[in-house]
């Protein structure tokens, strides 16, 4: 059974940063990041392709957020800059199984993998 761990949340200040990592049991191609608000539904955050060449962002964090991997260590990662109250939220890794190397899913149901979250307050 493949595993996902996420890391890196935790209080930011408004205006501050986050890099969050996943760290995964094993190869995976298309990865992404979701988030969870309180009462609201999951949304998608950004996302990656396995050879990382393809990236999409989500409205509300393009031109604020970074997403990597380390295929070699088999390793995603998140870095949020100018964080706002808005960001707060439990932030969810995921990953698919499928063998396809240059693209990526906004769709949740595209993935086979999730993590157990971690989470992000951006607060004063």
């Amino acid at each position: 059974q493949v595993q996902l761990v996420e890391s890196g949340g935790g209080l930011v200040l408004p205006g501050g940063s986050l890099k969050l990592s996943c760290a995964a049991s094993g190869p995976m191609y298309a990865m992404g990041w979701f988030r969870q608000a309180p009462g609201k539904d999951r949304k998608f955050v950004a996302g990656i392709s396995r050879n990382g060449g393809h990236t999409d962002y989500s409205d509300f964090v393009k031109d604020r957020a970074a997403i990597t991997r380390n295929n070699a260590q088999d390793t995603l990662y998140l870095q949020m800059d100018n964080l706002k109250p808005g960001d707060t939220a439990i932030y969810y890794c995921a990953a698919d199984s499928d063998e396809y190397y240059t693209i990526t899913f906004r769709d949740p149901n595209e993935y086979d993998y999730w993590g157990q979250g971690t989470q992000v307050t951006v607060s004063s």
